[in-house]
């Protein structure tokens, strides 16, 4: 899994799962990141996700498998 934080300047992908902040976290599919980013991922957080910070999440759901079993 890996946890998305929003902090004082923006939302960061947090893959020590250390920083402080309001975290979410997010199964390692490229099907979860998708949902995800459909809303649930801002509600989770009460934050809006601008332009950026929508397009930097995306490409890293692309690098993603598609399954659990990486097919």
């Amino acid at each position: 899994m890996t946890r998305i934080v929003r902090t004082d300047t923006g939302l960061q992908i947090d893959t020590s799962g250390k920083l402080p902040g309001r975290g979410a976290y997010l199964h390692n599919l490229k099907s979860c990141w998708q949902a995800a980013l459909k809303g649930k991922l801002a509600h989770a957080l009460k934050a809006e996700i601008d332009l950026t910070t929508r397009t930097m999440l995306e490409e890293y759901a692309e690098s993603l498998p598609e399954s659990p079993h990486g097919e």
